[in-house]
């Protein structure tokens, strides 16, 4: 800039916008130091664009007093416009008349449209997420491919999936919207837990019935709301069938600690009750041939 100011780059800048240096397209004409100088724009204003998006989401996401919904949708509504309107900037800073590159706009429109498909799908899918509110941030959700995990952020073209296992799976936004999702806490976060459990025939089939039940309500993550239940399923070949149902209030802290501390439960009881579990087994007989 010191240079410029006083001069010492005129001679260069006279080169560069020479006519040997230029090129016309339609009636606009080009020439290296335009395109420098647009460049050296386009860049300044990505990066200023880049702050002032990263510090208005910033802000956005500290505002506690709406929900998580909202704030994303109006995160994305601000980044959108700041987009826009540096895009509008630049075009004026640089001078360009879209008018006069008429003759390549349906090239273009064709290149853009294949190009940015599935682009423009996810972003419109994030933002009908964001809009009917069916996932949102902290979300439980399962997909199709089996991916489970937490919503911890909707962008514009992916949704980040926090997995049990630490792992952050980018998922595109349009695979919620058209494949089979599961969100385990849509409307509740109450999740029921299913416990098949066998007992021999020699048991007490009541008294097994009751110990399964009391395992279950003793349990403290067990739902007052929801009274657990025990079915008796089947005469199996070596076993009775029950399906022990029981209810948590918040699955988002887990099924597999009640469900491991239920089943410790019932396996104490049931020693202490003298009921059996059994597993199959299989008699041999062995017949020996007569010798002649």
């Amino acid at each position: 800039m010191v240079l410029a100011k006083l001069g010492y780059l005129h001679p260069a800048r006279e080169f560069l916008d020479s006519d040997k240096m230029s090129f016309w397209v339609g009636d606009m004409r080009f020439s290296a130091y335009l395109l420098v100088r647009n460049l050296l724009v386009v860049l300044a204003l990505i990066w200023v664009t880049g702050i002032l998006s990263s510090f208005g989401r910033n802000h956005i996401k500290g505002l506690r007093r709406l929900k998580s919904n909202n704030r994303s949708l109006l995160a994305k509504g601000y980044q959108v416009a700041l987009y826009i309107a540096a895009f509008l900037i630049a075009l004026r800073v640089m001078g360009i008349d879209l008018t006069g590159l008429a003759i390549f706009s349906g090239a273009i429109g064709i290149g853009v449209g294949f190009g940015l498909q599935k682009i423009t799908s996810n972003f419109i899918s994030g933002m009908i997420l964001l809009f009917e509110k069916s996932i949102e941030e902290d979300d439980l959700i399962e997909m199709s491919d089996g991916v489970a995990g937490f919503v911890r952020d909707t962008g514009a073209r992916y949704t980040l999936v926090e997995t049990f296992e630490g792992r952050e799976v980018m998922i595109p936004n349009e695979d919620f919207i058209t494949n089979r999702v599961t969100n385990w806490t849509f409307s509740n976060s109450q999740g029921r837990i299913d416990i098949n459990i066998g007992v021999s025939y020699g048991s007490d089939l009541e008294k097994a019935y009751d110990i399964m039940l009391e395992a279950a309500n003793e349990h403290p993550r067990c739902s007052s709301s929801r009274e657990a239940q025990c079915f008796l399923v089947d005469f199996g070949e070596s076993s009775v069938d029950f399906t022990l149902y029981f209810w948590v209030e918040d699955i988002i802290e887990g099924r597999r600690r009640p469900r491991s501390d239920v089943l410790f439960s019932i396996w104490k009881k049931f020693k202490e009750a003298d009921i059996q579990i059994p597993f199959p087994q299989r008699d041999l007989h062995i017949k020996q041939s007569e010798m002649p």
